[in-house]
């Protein structure tokens, strides 16, 4: 199975393994579930994970090697271009883009997030909360 994972899954995973963001995570290490990610998910995931040290440790260096290595495990696709008023946040296009881009190619099959402005259009694009996906895949 393949998805694609918002940044926020990708940040609660990181920050607390056990959880079901975490779960995910180790799917994905462990070989069982392939990830497509986009540039800018890994960019804002670059951008966001210094604020989360704390829980993590990790040094700028390593963050910068940790992004690095995602992106060499997952398929990485551009976002496909999307008008404004696709989704109610603009800054969330990018990552409907990624799931877009990644449906034309048959790369996934849905979006995993945690973002309520796009679990808002679950009914027209296949998109699910972490929960919804643990259930549904038994993680």
């Amino acid at each position: 199975m393949r998805v694609v994972l918002d940044t926020n899954v990708l940040l609660s995973g990181l920050a607390y393994p056990r959880s079901l963001p975490g779960r995910i995570l180790t799917q994905w290490y462990q070989g069982s579930l392939e990830v497509v990610l986009s540039n800018f998910i890994l960019d804002e995931l670059r951008r966001v994970l210094p604020r989360l040290s704390n829980r993590h440790g990790l040094s700028p260096a390593e963050i910068d090697d940790l992004v690095d290595i995602l992106s060499l495990q997952a398929e990485v696709v551009e976002p496909a271009a999307l008008l404004n008023d696709e989704c109610r946040d603009v800054d969330d296009l990018p990552v409907l883009g990624t799931l877009i881009a990644a449906l034309e190619r048959d790369q996934a099959e849905c979006l995993v997030t945690g973002d309520k402005d796009l679990l808002e259009l679950s009914e027209r694009y296949p998109i699910m909360s972490v929960a919804q996906f643990c259930e549904r895949y038994g993680i």
